[in-house]
């Protein structure tokens, strides 16, 4: 019983509140018990004051119980509103740091990739925005009201005691069946339910598409404003009415809930009246049970209510994602320096590799680099080109085989110490809302690093080093798509000249026309001469600078040489180039001609 009532994610949350913060958790308690406290202890006053009256009794000491009563009823509910508002802000402060704790701390990637992890995520992370419910600050308010007319029904109830034992079970009884016959708040206590994950899911992704620059283009060029507003619309109707349906009354008869509190209502007033009549008990004595019996009816209106749903939630999924992604992003720690590495060979030794819930996606591969050299990669998209460079930063573990460097599995080195030997650009490269200094060197190198890695990527004339890359910063500036792609470059070249000696370029150039490409790969190739290089590139007029050329194609290596070698075998590298070639030569675009040169060759 104990440990079912732990699992339910109402107790997650209110155990999560002394965790945020002690004192204010206290106190929202000691407030929430004595406002629930005061409609009974208002009841007895009132009662005892008009005993007062009834038998000539003095009337100081009874007016002031009904003063103070009173004053507490008007003072403590803004008290009470303040102490929620800020413990509410504590709480989703907690509840963010525990999130960006387990989001960061695992050091792969596994765990931000989990298919099973990605619904919690979701209400995780939205929880606080007002997008899923309204935000905790103010939803601990209505919490609040909801326990405590809790409290002062149960209050109410325990004063009908001194009237008579069967009274308070008749009447609270009679009001706590609305509870199981309406299921007030049972029929979404969880917001887990595929059906609402998938709602919140749908009408977020409609909402950033209508809100986030990325999307602004295309949905002007193709007249989908509307079509968005729609879709956004329906995906959040769809989410208010299962809200709706949480917290309205269903599941059995509302006919049948109004003549059990009806009837048990009618019992209790009836014989509180009839004991009058008979004298039994006093004018007070019947004002403290009458409006005990009333207060009752406090029981069916307080507790578990829809606030508490939409906030509980949310904790219950931040408090499953952290022990659940701490495993799911985990690595084999080792412990050797990887300083120096690689001297020899970095070798991909009979690796197989697959996503969580996916297809292998490397299965049996090998291939050797050697130290110092600059391979090239191409292959069709899901050909496994980008894997192997997460796996090569160690970002994910390989399920079998292993990543060797001059001879020592990548999982005997200490991470740190072998992720400082890399340095990398990927197609989706962060782009920092902070100076241009602390986009090329996040972790801090002197100026003179940072100018020659602005030079190495053609960088130089962008901004001054202290100009903030954002616009919405006093004096920052914004950057076209091609020069964030220069300041990236910028970044990976930083970590060259402060030491990394194995360089991994996914889609470097990208964004850049072919004549800054050409321009830019020259400056690369000068820079990391002393380097491992790794280029993964749609361009073949670019790949054809490195030392050697890899085809991938189903996880595996169908071509391996320098690029005469290939061209001379005429295999597939020389169809794909001979491909990519005349497209050029008839004045193709050269965006996405990769895609096009597979869809031919498929």
């Amino acid at each position: 019983m104990i440990a079912r009532l732990r699992q339910r994610q109402e107790w997650q949350f209110l155990s999560v509140l002394p965790k945020a913060d002690r004192s204010l958790a206290i106190g929202w308690w000691i407030v929430l018990v004595l406002r629930g406290l005061l409609p009974a202890a208002l009841a007895i006053a009132t009662g005892v004051l008009i005993g007062a009256v009834q038998h000539g009794h003095p009337l100081g000491g009874p007016l002031s119980f009904v003063g103070v009563v009173f004053v507490l009823l008007q003072v403590l509910n803004p008290i009470h509103t303040a102490i929620s508002a800020n413990l509410g802000d504590r709480t989703a402060a907690w509840l963010y740091d525990k999130l960006t704790h387990a989001c960061v701390t695992p050091p792969g990637m596994g765990h931000l990739e989990d298919p099973t992890l990605t619904n919690d995520l979701t209400v995780a992370r939205e929880f606080d925005t007002g997008m899923t419910g309204p935000p905790l600050y103010i939803s601990m308010g209505f919490i609040a009201d909801g326990l405590v007319q809790m409290v002062g029904g149960l209050a109410s109830a325990i004063v009908l005691f001194a009237y008579g034992w069967w009274a308070p079970p008749v009447l609270a009884g009679g009001w706590l069946a609305t509870h199981w016959l309406l299921r007030e708040s049972a029929v979404w206590r969880d917001r887990n339910t595929e059906e609402v994950r998938a709602a919140q899911r749908d009408s977020d992704y409609a909402y950033r598409m209508a809100v986030d620059p990325p999307a602004a283009k295309e949905l002007r060029l193709f007249g989908l404003a509307g079509w968005t507003i729609d879709r956004f619309i329906d995906r959040r109707t769809t989410l208010h009415r299962l809200q709706y349906e949480a917290t309205r009354m269903r599941e059995r008869s509302v006919l049948s809930s109004v003549l059990i509190v009806t009837a048990a209502n009618l019992l209790v007033l009836w014989s509180v009246a009839n004991a009058v009549i008979r004298g039994s008990i006093d004018l007070g004595a019947a004002v403290i049970y009458v409006q005990a019996a009333v207060g009752t009816s406090m029981i069916a209106f307080g507790g578990l209510n829809w606030a508490f749903d939409g906030a509980a939630a949310p904790v219950a999924a931040v408090l499953r994602l952290e022990p659940a992604m701490a495993p799911a992003g985990a690595l084999t720690p080792g412990t050797r320096s990887a300083t120096g590495v690689p001297a020899r060979e970095i070798r991909f030794r009979d690796v197989t590799f697959a996503y969580p819930e996916g297809v292998p996606v490397l299965e049996g591969f090998d291939l050797a680099i050697p130290a110092g050299s600059s391979l090239a990669i191409v292959g069709q998209n899901g050909a496994g080109k980008t894997t192997l460079a997460k796996l090569l930063c160690r970002l994910y573990d390989p399920q079998s085989g292993a990543i060797e460097v001059d001879g020592t599995d990548i999982r005997d080195f200490d991470i740190a110490s072998w992720r400082s030997r890399l340095t990398a650009v990927f197609q989706d490269f962060v782009r920092f809302e902070l100076t241009l200094r602390e986009n090329v060197a996040p972790g801090g190198a002197p100026d003179d690093a940072v100018l020659a890695a602005l030079h190495d990527a053609g960088a130089s004339d962008l901004a001054d080093l202290d100009t903030v890359l954002a616009r919405g910063y006093e004096g920052g500036t914004d950057l076209s798509g091609g020069q964030w792609q220069r300041v990236a470059l910028a970044r990976a070249m930083c970590a060259v000249h402060l030491g990394a000696g194995v360089v991994l370029l996914d889609e470097p150039t990208a964004q850049l026309d072919v004549r800054g490409e050409a321009e830019i790969f020259d400056r690369i190739l000068a820079t990391t001469r002393d380097c491992t290089t790794i280029l993964i590139s749609h361009r073949f007029s670019t790949v054809r600078h490195a030392d050697r050329i890899c085809v991938l194609e189903g996880g595996k290596v169908v071509e391996l040489g320098s690029h005469d070698e290939l061209m001379a075998r005429r295999g597939r590298y020389f169809t794909m180039f001979d491909l990519q070639a005349r497209r050029f030569a008839t004045g193709g675009a050269d965006e996405g001609e990769e895609d096009l040169v597979f869809d031919v060759l498929a």
